[in-house]
């Protein structure tokens, strides 16, 4: 790890989050110009949803991929290959002439846009342990949490603007500074001597032991299950914001304003409170707002119907506090797990994470229709499930020595 020239952890941090950020924020920008996009080329809604399944399908399948890749090729390679094709994607999305261009070029985005996420953990894990890979981590959930949320109404600006072409140059040209930025400050973490010869049956090997692993699926699960009560919201905005809180198009920010400013708070205070309070401590505070949050949801979404801002989006502040509470936490366990395979143990965690928010999306969202108790007691569930994984996890983690400081913390339950 010495031999390792990292840049200063801001530096490094904000390049992470920037790489951390286009992947989710493509998946909710294209919402705004799904009426332009869909009057140009004459397509009917379930064309227009293609946009969002063919870019989520491709992003999870490939997410299986992407950090194994870097295991066996270095994480600056694969990032700066990966920014590179979604660069030329994004200039294709913008230059389509055609549905079935576009869509060629939006599961060319889908790609290459989890690599941030994915490597940016393994670079983490690669530089820092302890408290300093919490507050890294911090960081990074932060916008993950954030960029969905934003992309809709950043969305709508430029589509505003400048047409729909407008989104994609946009990507385009932060896909481009991007690419500049990493070419000039990102190091390579994953020296040679530590690298792992791809191959389908060793790959196919590696996935059985991340997947068998008594600790990788409570953990998953726990991060999937607890930001998917704040991602149900999110992806599936326009039922929310249009039909059950009776608002326009222009008043968006009423749901992704206070769902933003929960997930910054809650990534300012685990960044800050990380060596400081314990991590048992942290997790247990952000799993208490989380379900007193979705209480809160459940009991204005009963009494007051039909549901009004800003009462009936209070409860999502909230919950992003608790949320980007135990995210950084998780995160390092699970990479903590698979010392020699980060970047699969990352790849697989994602894969997870994603196949969950694509049925939020698809089939759940829907199913709850237009009745805000609904989404309430969804949420709920969601938080609910999230802690029983926790729990499930700390119960399994206790029978094994434990792995790492972090892993020591969680499961001591003396004060």
């Amino acid at each position: 790890m010495a031999a390792i020239a990292i840049p200063r952890r801001s530096v490094l941090a904000g390049l992470l989050a920037a790489l951390a950020m286009f992947g989710p924020f493509c998946i909710d920008a294209i919402f705004p110009a799904f009426p332009a996009i869909a009057a140009q080329f004459r397509a009917g809604a379930p064309a227009m949803q293609q946009t969002i399944s063919v870019y989520l399908l491709v992003y999870a399948l490939m997410s299986l991929v992407l950090g194994a890749l870097s295991d066996a090729w270095g994480r600056r390679a694969v990032t700066l290959g990966c920014v590179s094709v979604f660069l030329m994607a994004s200039v294709g999305c913008a230059m389509a002439q055609s549905m079935p261009v576009l869509l060629m070029f939006r599961g060319l985005q889908g790609a290459c846009a989890g690599v941030g996420l994915i490597v940016g953990r393994a670079i983490v894990r690669d530089c820092f342990e302890g408290a300093e890979a919490q507050k890294l981590m911090a960081h990074i959930s932060m916008i993950f949490g954030v960029a969905p949320a934003l992309a809709p109404v950043v969305g709508a600006w430029l589509v505003m603007l400048g047409g729909w072409h407008a989104l994609f140059w946009v990507l385009s040209a932060f896909a481009a500074l991007l690419l500049l930025l990493c070419l000039g400050m990102l190091p390579e973490t994953h020296p040679r001597a530590s690298r792992i010869a791809l191959s389908p049956r060793g790959l196919l090997s590696t996935y059985r032991e991340i997947l068998t692993d008594s600790q990788f699926i409570p953990l998953a699960l726990t991060l999937t299950f607890s930001v998917g009560g704040l991602l149900l919201y999110v992806t599936n905005a326009p039922a929310f914001v249009l039909r059950i809180l009776q608002l326009d198009t222009h008043h968006f920010p009423w749901l992704f304003v206070p769902a933003i400013s929960g997930l910054v708070l809650g990534s300012t205070l685990a960044a800050r409170l990380a060596g400081r309070v314990n991590a048992r401590v942290l997790l247990g505070a952000g799993y208490a707002i989380m379900l007193g949050a979705a209480l809160l949801g459940v009991l204005v979404a009963w009494q007051m119907v039909p549901a009004r801002v800003p009462w009936a989006v209070l409860p999502l502040a909230l919950g992003g506090v608790g949320i980007n509470l135990i995210a950084p936490t998780i995160n390092l366990l699970v990479l903590d797990r698979f010392p020699r395979h980060r970047g699969a143990a990352s790849s697989v965690q994602a894969f997870v994470t994603l196949a969950f928010y694509a049925l939020l999306a698809g089939v759940i969202g829907p199913w709850l229709g237009d009745n805000a108790l609904h989404f309430a007691l969804a949420a709920l569930g969601l938080y609910a499930c999230g802690f029983a994984a926790w729990r499930w996890y700390r119960t399994v983690a206790k029978r094994a020595p434990p792995a790492g400081s972090i892993e020591r913390e969680l499961l001591d339950d003396t004060d």
